[in-house]
């Protein structure tokens, strides 16, 4: 089997944060993603989603494990068109705070082709009127600052800049959380069909479970630096193994207004990165803790051909049941 286009093996990132105390930003993370394919990254603020995302990027060094991009590392820094870094492009949260205010939408989306020597000056022109019509941006806003643009324009300028270097993999950290939420589906239709005609690959980093329902193929859920589950999104959501995943599908609200919404409740406050709990690092909060849950870290259990889960408790039912099944 070939390996993925982006593969994270056992990655870690630490902080110092303060006298003797360093923060886990991120323990032990793997993680792939094929070419084609949308996988999320969700969990709560603080979770270690945007800094995973920064380091598959090569804006951030880890401190442990790699980070292989087709094949290489990313923290290769060759130039040229081979470039590894060209290879992935980010879209970010606040399309109004990550343009230049000063630059009109053409400029912003040629930089990318200016500063990597993509191709001549013509072609750089051709190049940016071409991707302001795929992004569904009219020619007449060429001109126009980000002052003048919509936050929908603003994010398709954010995106056609990302797509100027022809990477094959977009990170898009909360690229729909700053909009509202007709804009937000137009975006989500944008980037799948950008995936489907590109075979682009997108690392879609959110909190919002509905958004990964209508754009994901697979998931992976975060909580204090690593993940607890990952598979297939409609198996995970149809079937959760992890409590942490069960309480953030639990938190959704009910579509329907007539159907009283109660959010569930977790006990405690969630855990400093800086003194990280020993054993399952959810187990202060999770209602299901059992006393190996405090002491010992749960291993990845396969609950699928694709779907996996860190919990003690899901690994021990699923055991049971194995044995029933054998009986």
């Amino acid at each position: 089997m070939s390996p993925a286009l982006l593969e994270v093996e056992q990655l870690g990132v630490r902080f110092p944060a303060g006298r003797r105390r360093v923060l886990h930003a991120v323990a032990g993370v793997d993680l792939a993603v094929e070419a084609g394919e949308i996988v999320a990254l969700v969990g709560e603020s603080g979770s270690g989603k945007t800094t995973l995302g920064r380091c598959v990027l090569g804006l951030l060094a880890q401190s442990e494990g790699r980070v292989m991009l087709d094949g290489r590392d990313v923290r290769e820094r060759r130039s040229g068109p081979g470039a590894v870094h060209r290879l992935a492009q980010p879209v970010f949260q606040d399309p109004y705070s990550s343009l230049d205010p000063r630059w009109p939408v053409e400029r912003t989306i040629r930089e990318p082709l200016d500063a990597q020597r993509i191709g001549t000056g013509p072609e750089r022109a051709a190049r940016v009127r071409e991707l302001m019509e795929e992004v569904g941006l009219s020619p007449e806003l060429a001109r126009r600052r980000p002052r003048e643009l919509s936050g929908g324009q603003r994010q398709r300028v954010a995106i056609a800049a990302a797509l100027a270097p022809r990477p094959r993999l977009i990170v898009a950290d909360e690229p729909v959380s700053a909009l509202d939420t007709l804009v937000q589906a137009q975006i989500l239709r944008l980037l799948d069909g950008l995936r489907a005609a590109h075979g682009l690959a997108i690392l879609f980093i959110t909190h919002d479970l509905g958004v990964v329902r209508e754009l994901a193929d697979r998931v992976a859920v975060m909580y204090l630096g690593r993940v607890v589950e990952h598979g297939p999104v409609e198996e995970v959501f149809a079937d959760p193994r992890h409590p942490y995943t069960r309480a953030l599908l639990d938190a959704r609200p009910d579509p329907d207004p007539a159907r009283p919404f109660t959010p569930p409740r977790l006990g405690g406050e969630i855990p400093s990165a800086a003194d990280p709990p020993a054993g399952c690092a959810f187990h202060p909060r999770c209602p299901r803790a059992i006393a190996v849950c405090s002491h010992l870290r749960p291993p990845m259990t396969r609950f699928g051909p694709a779907h996996g889960a860190a919990c003690h408790v899901a690994a021990a039912e699923l055991a049971s049941s194995t044995t029933t099944k054998e009986e």
